[in-house]
Parts: structure tokens; C-alpha cells; sequence
């Protein structure tokens, strides 16, 4: 029996030198030993194998790196004086591949979970059926593998061969393995979400999550929208004119995103919570202006007009010229009880008596309340009101029930509906009338359209 001991430089080269002699020469069924993967007890490593040379001899094979090579012929001792000098191309090769999570991982705690995880690892060594060596950390699977390999067979990837036999993508890979992926040629194929509960690998798993984020942004961002509406109305707020207020750009810029779409595409991916960003645009909302008001006219001159008892609909006690506006974040109307709040250079902010703020005023600036009440003589003012309607969803409801809201002669401005599973439907209208007095007249219309349930009014901020 022939036997030849071949020295490499690392691990990695010990399993690429195996697959080369086995690529070149039959091996011996049963006589391969790993024992790199699985030391002998006192620390021996070293890869066997038997092949059949050249005239049909048999020769044995030892494939081992310098440092196993010191610890086999002088013991456990030879290690550690060994280690330090081995250890340094390794530690360059572990760098360089941070180095390359941290370009492709923009999210820091995403960063260093990676990071920490691959500290905890050890590494298997699997082949490409070309003979290359690919080095991935323990329980790595055939996912893991493919985006080895290259990002585009990863997202194509569809099935998987270990040693000649077929597997599935979540099967675990070992030392010694020879792997072969087979991807779709479908262009718009793509990784699935599944994959994210069993892929090991930092790569894998960042590549995944780089591929929905960018081509499922669309979505995200749909979904981000949907979340921070429901939101914003949970917190009582005027949803459409939320979307460009300055409280949600500084929570945006607050938040290091670049725009509105960054910020719901960020939400819809989970990273980010919309009730959070909903409650803190709500707090700087409603700090900037005690409650977004109606906006002053302006003259030519760049000065406010003065706002009469007649355009708003209110009367102050004691003064009659003086800005008056309506409070956004309760909406009052005409046959609601109502208290003023004096603001710092906006004139008096109306609220309802029962809104959350004004009871806020109440217990805060008491000092700066002031008794105001509705002027029954007003003609040009208009007032806002909000409404929703429950019905059951058929075909043309929305159009039945925006064509009633215009025979009443007022202005929609913003409607939303969703129809749920059980087929109710719930739209919201947000619309001007000038005499809030009728408003009861129109929900008696609008609740004798066929499939309607209920309509009633909205009241934002009610405490």
C-alpha cells in the first residue's frame, strides 16, 4: 500500500486538494475519513481517503493543513505556539467578508445580530460540481449554497442535488458535500419568503431582504399607507391633509428617511411602526397650533385678513374684530357646544367643549380661555363635517351615495371606503356645508338608500 501525505495552507485547500484526487482518480467505497469535521480525541485532524492509482494500485491519501501537520507529529502543545502565525490570512478573509455585509446591510442592528451570529459559527466546506470549494457556517442549506455562488442562482433557485441525490432547499449541508443548484428561467423569478425561516448564512438572508425591499417596494409602500391612515385616524386626524403637514415632514426627517415613499415603504416592510409615527405627528401637530386650524386668508399685502363673526360662523364675546378659526381637530359646527382658546398671534381657536384638547386647555391655560358662540346671522360661512356609512357592499353604493351627499348641495372633499370579509362596507366623507343645521336632513337621505345600515357623524378629538 502506497500512502502520500499532502500539506495545504488552510482548511478550505484541504477539501479542494480531495475533490481534485477524487476528480482525477476512483476512490475507494468506504474509506474516506473526515476527521477535520470530527477530530479523533486527542485533536488529530487530517482528510483520508483510498484511491485506486495509476497500474490499479491502491494508494492512501492524507490531506492536512501545516498546523494539523504540527499538532499530529508533536502534539496538542505544537498548536498554540503554531496558531498565531496561521491564524493571520484567515482573520483577513473573515474582515473582508464583513466588510462586504456591512456595504450590503444598511439597517446597523441588522448589522451586528449578523455579525454576532457569525462569531457564534464554525464553517462546512461544500463543492460546486465544478470541484470549487464554497465555504458557508454550520446547518447552511442548499439556499445558502446557491447565494454562495452568486446573488442571481440564489433568487433563481428552484431545486437541488447533494451527491447525486435530489433534496429539498431546506436540506442541511456537511462538510465534504458536492452541491448542485438548478434555477429557473423564468426572468421575473424570485426567492420566497419562506426561505428567511431556514437559510443560516448573513448573505443569504441580507440578499432575500435586499430583493422584497426592492421589488416589492410598490407594495410596501401601499401597505405602509394603509397602516399609517388607520392610524391617523385612530389619533383623531384629518388623513388627507396629514399627508403634506409639516408635523409628518419633520417626523420623516426626524426618522433619517429621504421622503414620504421611504418612510411608507419602511412601515409596510415592518421595520418602522406606524402607530408611533402616527402618535408623535399627532403630538407636533397638535404643539404647533393647539389643533390644525382653517388657514387666514390673505390680503395682496401679505397681511391676514381680518375674519368677521360672518365668514366663520362665530362670535366672540366682547370683541368683534378679531382672526377667528375653527379647530381641525374637533371640527365643530353650529349646535355644538363651544369654547375659545386666545393662541400666541392666531387670533381665537374654537374647539368643541368635550374635544380632548380643549380639556387639555382647560386644566393647562385656563387663563387664556374666552366665551364665544355661534352667530345664527352668518351667511358665508362654511363648515366641515365628517360621516360614515355602514352598508351592505353591492355594485354603484359609492355612487348612490355620493350623488345624495350633491343633492344636498355640499363639497366632498376626501372620501375612503373598505368592504371587510363579511361583505359590510364602511366609507368615510369629509365634506363643507354652508348651514350645519341641515346635516341631519342629509343622513335621513342617506340612510334610506337600499343597503344602507347607519350613517352618522364623525367627531374627531371627542374625549
Amino acid at each position: 500500500l502506497v500512502a502520500i501525505r499532502v500539506i495545504v495552507d488552510s482548511v478550505k485547500d484541504c477539501y479542494a486538494a480531495l475533490g481534485s484526487i477524487h476528480g482525477r482518480y476512483k476512490p475507494v467505497v468506504g474509506r474516506f475519513k473526515d476527521y477535520i469535521a470530527m477530530p479523533k480525541f486527542n485533536l488529530y485532524q487530517s482528510l483520508h481517503t483510498t484511491v485506486i492509482g495509476p497500474q490499479g494500485k491502491t494508494v492512501e491519501v492524507q490531506i492536512r493543513t501545516r498546523e494539523m501537520h504540527q499538532r499530529a507529529e508533536w502534539g496538542v502543545a505544537a498548536h498554540w505556539a503554531y496558531k498565531d502565525g496561521a491564524q493571520a490570512s484567515n482573520d483577513i478573509d473573515w474582515l473582508n467578508r464583513i466588510i462586504d455585509w456591512q456595504a450590503e446591510v444598511t439597517d446597523p442592528a441588522a448589522f451586528m445580530e449578523n455579525l454576532k451570529t457569525d462569531l457564534e459559527q464554525d464553517e462546512v466546506f461544500v463543492f460546486t460540481p465544478k470541484g470549487r470549494v464554497v465555504t458557508l457556517p454550520v446547518g447552511s442549506t442548499t439556499v445558502d449554497f446557491a447565494y454562495a455562488v452568486h446573488t442571481e442562482v440564489g433568487h433563481a433557485c428552484i431545486g437541488a442535488k447533494v451527491n447525486g441525490r435530489l433534496v429539498p432547499l431546506h436540506h442541511q449541508l456537511k462538510s465534504g458535500d458536492t452541491c448542485e443548484i438548478f434555477v429557473s428561467k423564468v426572468e421575473s423569478a424570485g426567492p420566497s419568503r419562506d426561505w428567511l425561516q431556514f437559510v443560516e448564512s448573513p448573505r443569504a438572508r441580507n440578499k432575500i431582504k435586499q430583493w422584497f425591499s426592492r421589488e416589492r417596494r410598490d407594495d410596501n409602500i401601499e401597505s405602509g399607507r394603509e397602516e399609517l391612515t388607520k392610524e391617523f385616524r385612530r389619533e383623531g386626524l384629518p388623513v388627507q391633509r396629514m399627508w403634506a403637514s409639516e408635523a409628518l415632514k419633520e417626523e420623516i426627517e426626524a426618522a433619517s428617511y429621504a421622503d414620504l415613499d421611504s418612510l411608507l415603504a419602511a412601515i409596510g416592510e415592518g421595520h418602522v411602526s406606524a402607530r408611533s409615527i402616527a402618535q408623535k405627528t399627532a403630538r407636533s401637530h397638535r404643539q404647533a397650533d393647539d389643533g390644525e386650524q382653517l388657514p387666514a386668508t390673505v390680503a395682496p399685502s401679505g397681511r391676514p385678513q381680518r375674519r368677521g363673526r360672518n365668514q366663520v360662523g362665530v362670535h366672540v364675546e366682547g370683541l368683534d374684530d378679531v382672526l377667528v378659526r375653527l379647530s381641525r381637530c374637533c371640527t365643530p359646527v353650529p349646535g355644538d357646544e363651544i369654547i375659545g382658546f386666545i393662541t400666541r398671534g392666531r387670533g381665537v381657536s374654537v374647539h368643541r367643549t368635550d374635544c380632548a384638547n380643549a380639556a387639555s386647555l382647560m386644566n393647562e391655560q385656563a387663563a387664556r380661555l374666552i366665551e364665544v358662540e355661534w352667530d345664527g346671522d352668518s351667511k358665508e360661512a362654511q363648515f366641515r363635517v365628517g360621516v360614515e356609512v355602514v352598508a351592505f357592499d353591492r355594485s354603484r353604493l359609492l355612487r348612490d351615495v355620493a350623488n345624495s351627499l350633491s343633492d344636498h348641495h355640499v363639497n366632498i372633499v376626501s372620501c375612503s371606503t373598505h368592504t371587510g370579509s363579511d361583505r359590510v362596507a364602511k366609507m368615510r366623507f369629509e365634506f363643507e356645508m354652508a348651514d350645519a343645521g341641515h346635516l341631519d336632513a342629509v343622513l335621513r337621505t342617506i340612510r334610506n338608500i337600499d343597503g344602507v345600515y347607519e350613517a352618522y357623524r364623525l367627531v374627531p378629538g371627542k374625549g
